[in-house]
């Protein structure tokens, strides 16, 4: 049985949203799913401390879903053992007018985790390209809308492109990318956006915006599939993981994250032989003590 599913998901070549599966047709249970999952729970509690430890580098997970996919259930379960100090979560919602004030990805670039830090991004400056190319009377505030009057094809091409230079500076200073979108089937939205209703306890995540948006699940589908095609680069991948079941996408994607933490070759500090002898000294005055 496949106990690692981090090389899985991984784009490579030519992405078709079609030919991606929304369910796990692997032989692993759920129990032994959540079993796994606690103890790469525990592999990237280390991990991360490694990470603020060397302080040298930074890693950004942006995560991007249709709405119910588990994005914010994925973010509890695999960063709930993580040290709160070394990790920040940044939720992008509608713009603010100082947003709208700003380029596009002025926003985002505020929100890029410091080094020895784990960042991530509940929806992220992707939205620029999808609810944006869904709805293009987002993209600019009032006061700008007039000054555009065909988001045409070089409008996108030049948006892709901001994207994938705004991800390469990142990563040539210092900070890894991962990029996850939770892949989830209409009819498995239908069922989780029902929950919602039926769920007393789940009512407030319910919203009557989610049905228009549902309508529009196919030209959202889409939308991603040409954001990831134009923006998987080895420097920042996109991984599509098959999120109609939420115990499988939650042990892929911290598998993804531990792999790659992994290879980022981190390093406690080392002391100097001058540290090493003071650290004697400051033992000896305490057991003096």
């Amino acid at each position: 049985m496949n106990t690692n599913f981090s090389d899985d998901f991984l784009i490579k070549g030519k992405f078709s949203i079609k030919k991606a599966s929304t369910a796990y047709k692997g032989k692993m249970t759920k129990e032994e799913g959540v079993q796994l999952l606690i103890q790469e729970q525990e592999k990237l509690r280390e991990l991360q401390e490694k990470l603020y430890a060397d302080g040298s580098k930074s890693l950004l997970v942006v995560l991007q879903a249709m709405d119910a996919a588990g994005k914010d259930s994925l973010i509890e379960h695999v960063f709930g053992g993580v040290n709160p100090q070394g990790c920040s979560v940044t939720s992008f919602k509608t713009p603010s007018s100082l947003e709208y004030a700003h380029d596009f990805l002025w926003r985002h670039y505020l929100a890029v985790p410091q080094k020895g830090m784990i960042g991530i991004f509940n929806r992220s400056h992707y939205e620029s390209v999808l609810v944006c190319k869904v709805h293009p009377e987002y993209n600019l505030s009032e006061k700008t809308w007039d000054s555009v009057k065909d988001f045409d094809e070089t409008f996108w091409e030049n948006r892709y492109e901001s994207i994938r230079n705004f991800e390469k500076h990142l990563t040539q200073n210092g900070t890894t990318i991962i990029k996850i979108f939770l892949n989830v089937s209409k009819d498995e939205q239908k069922k989780r956006l029902i929950d919602r209703i039926d769920e007393q306890e789940k009512n407030w995540k319910f919203s009557a915006a989610d049905l228009p948006e549902r309508a529009l699940f196919d030209q959202y589908m889409e939308c991603y599939e040409t954001a990831i095609n134009e923006t998987s680069k080895d420097n920042a991948p996109w991984y599509v993981i098959p999120a109609d079941s939420k115990w499988f996408a939650r042990v892929a994607a911290i598998q993804i994250i531990i792999d790659v933490l992994e290879k980022m070759d981190l390093k406690y500090p080392k002391l100097s032989e001058e540290d090493k002898l003071s650290l004697q000294e400051s033992k000896k005055q305490l057991e003096s003590e």
